[in-house]
């Protein structure tokens, strides 16, 4: 039986809503898990800390309150944190899961990587950084094993673990947190950090990315530790000599063993990046184009989301544990001390070439650096037209410029990218001046008029003048509405106006014909020209008999008020006059049963006046100028034949 079947969490509801289906890992403070979120019906990693850290009330609030700030970070390159809970005695945060592999596992197949596919990867890995350095959030344990290439090509930082409010300066005095092979020299001696502590960790990450190995190592974490806090870190080019200078450059910047003396944040950095990435030749396209083979998706055993944890169970990464007041072994608290020794030695030296170097240069060359490198500087503005607002002022910062964006209506460019600054890219302009960038808000919002009811000039005026585009006119007869009136206005699509559009949108309108012709009275040749003249054709759909209408009129319209625009058919029924009634058999009868037979036939007797004279019962009806069953019009006189019975 496997430690994983093992495992009491597997099976379990936690909450109430994640079913735990398997576990990804288990970390040194807690364990990951894949689970099932019954609410929204998704696969979701989930974060439970171990069952002796829950006891640590210090450590679960602080588990909270960084699980609360990771949460804040929104960001397509950070791994998104979705909950934050306590079940009975156990504390989870629930996260969304990625499949695919870590750097790390990259790293371990290929060895090392190529330039661009350095820069394809850290791209997108300082622009999560700068978003979290920007909410004012530090990682702290940046590293190989904390950045998820998901099987789809999506770059993501995780594990905010270790995360702390950027304003703090974090300082715990009492252990090292993260990872040593990345700590940066500040930490290793004072236990602080700050943003520039995880560029300095992105530094020793990329010299591994390029080289394949990192720039410190030894047999003991304290050994890599005193490295770092004493050593600079080489020219990635050392070992590999085809590593382009402009990331040589980079990896020195960023490991500088003064923090001020490294790029501020990931925003400063990633704009530097950007400049090496040109000095390269790589552009934006090549690095989209590269993004597949630059992340290219290993056969693993376990998915990536495994790197959702404070340390890697495996691995030649050495992690310092312990409780705040240790580090791996007692001996190490001297080894601190001597470097803190050290280091106040080094400092002293420092200062004091400081002063000689600044007096030489008051002495001999002040004003060639106050011109060359100092505030009076001039720098040529880059080139960032067309460049996301981010991007182009980190590009302008990077070159002691001030930016002053403004914001610009356009209706091609997107809402975000810059459209022009002041001065033009490739003008000399001062340090510390201001650089004015046009910013696109994309096309104006404007309220759409009201249509319906206007007539149709009325209503292209208004839309025109708004300014919107006039789409297309369909004109329908409409019994309600008079001709040449707005019935409705759209979308093209048929939809709903909405409140406001963009400028230059598209409006439909629907504008009336007024009344469908009334074509009853008319004859079928008068009808048809009639329909005609109106965009109508006339269907003579049937015909039906009629007392009062002549043949070949039209007796009835078929739903007259029926909307129909022009080309459409005009029902009508044509009249073929009376029905023609059968003549009855009346020889036999008397007079007066021979009227009533041909009365009710709708057909009247004639006969001489003389024959009223004789009562009826002596009169008898010998024949009739109509055949019985011949067909006649109503209204037909029948004369008929009489003889006075007896005679």
């Amino acid at each position: 039986m496997t430690t994983s079947q093992l495992d009491p969490l597997l099976g379990r509801l936690v909450d109430g809503r994640y079913e735990v289906r398997s576990r990804i890992a288990r970390g040194g403070m807690a364990t990951v898990y894949l689970a099932h979120d019954q609410r929204l019906e998704r696969r979701v990693a989930i974060k439970v800390m171990h069952g002796h850290l829950s006891d640590d009330a210090t450590f679960k609030n602080r588990f909270v309150q960084e699980a609360r700030s990771a949460a804040r970070l929104a960001h397509p390159n950070v791994v998104s944190v979705f909950d934050q809970g306590q079940d009975s005695d156990m504390a989870y945060l629930v996260m969304e899961y990625l499949p695919g592999i870590t750097l790390r596992d990259l790293l371990k197949e290929r060895g090392r990587l190529t330039a661009q596919q350095v820069v394809d990867i850290m791209h997108s890995v300082l622009s999560g950084l700068a978003a979290a350095h920007r909410a004012g959030i530090l990682h702290r344990d940046l590293k190989p094993e904390n950045v998820l290439l998901a099987d789809d090509g999506r770059i993501k930082i995780g594990d905010f673990g270790l995360a702390r409010a950027a304003s703090a300066n974090t300082a715990s005095g009492q252990a090292l947190l993260g990872t040593i092979a990345y700590l940066s020299p500040e930490l290793v001696t004072r236990g602080t950090a700050d943003t520039r502590s995880d560029i300095y960790a992105i530094g020793i990450m990329i010299y591994e990315m390029l080289t394949g190995e990192q720039p410190f190592t030894g047999e003991q974490p304290m050994q890599i530790a005193y490295q770092h806090a004493n050593d600079s870190v080489p020219y990635p080019s050392a070992k590999v000599p085809s590593v382009p200078t402009s990331l040589d450059e980079l990896v020195l910047w960023a490991t500088e063993r003064d923090p001020d003396m490294r790029p501020r944040d990931a925003g400063v950095m990633l704009a530097q990046l950007l400049e090496a990435e040109r000095l390269m030749g790589i552009t934006p396209t090549d690095r989209r184009g590269a993004d597949t083979q630059a992340v290219t998706p290993l056969p693993v055993a376990e998915p990536a989301t495994a790197l959702l944890f404070d340390e890697a169970v495996t691995g030649h990464t050495s992690v310092i544990e312990g409780s705040p007041a240790e580090l791996e072994q007692r001996d190490d608290d001297d080894a601190v001390a001597r470097l803190a020794t050290k280091r106040r030695t080094r400092r002293r030296r420092g200062v004091l070439l400081t002063v000689i170097v600044l007096l030489l240069a008051l002495i001999g060359g002040g004003t060639a650096w106050w011109y060359g490198e100092g505030p009076g500087a001039i720098v040529n503005v880059p080139d960032v037209v067309s460049r996301s607002q981010d991007e182009a002022t980190a590009a302008l910062v990077s070159q002691g410029f001030e930016v002053s964006p403004q914001q610009a209506n356009d209706l091609t460019v997107p809402a975000g990218t810059v459209l022009s600054t002041d001065p033009p890219g490739g003008q000399g302009l001062h340090k510390g001046e201001v650089v004015t960038l046009v910013v696109s808000s994309g096309p104006r919002q404007i309220e759409v008029p009201a249509l319906a009811g206007v007539s149709e000039e009325e209503a292209t005026a208004a839309i025109q003048a708004a300014p919107f585009t006039v789409g297309d006119v369909t004109r329908i007869f409409d019994a309600d509405v008079p001709a040449g009136v707005v019935v409705s206005a759209a979308l093209p699509d048929g939809g709903e106006l909405p409140a406001t559009m963009s400028e230059t949108s598209t409006i439909a309108m629907t504008v009336s014909l007024g009344e469908i012709p009334n074509v009853v009275g008319l004859t079928v040749d008068e009808a048809t020209a009639a329909a005609k003249d109106a965009g109508l054709a006339l269907d003579r759909e049937r015909e039906d008999w009629s007392d009062t209408v002549a043949a070949g009129v039209v007796l009835t319209q078929i739903n007259p008020e029926a909307p129909a625009t022009t080309g459409d058919t005009v029902s009508v029924v044509v009249s073929k006059g009376p029905q023609p009634v059968a003549v009855p058999n009346v020889v036999g009868m008397t007079r007066d049963q021979a009227k009533a037979a041909l009365s009710d036939a709708r057909l009247t007797a004639g006969y001489a006046s003389g024959w009223d004279l004789i009562p009826d019962p002596a009169t008898q009806v010998t024949g009739a100028d109509q055949s019985a069953g011949d067909l006649v019009l109503p209204g037909t006189v029948v004369n008929l034949s009489l003889k006075v019975l007896g005679t």
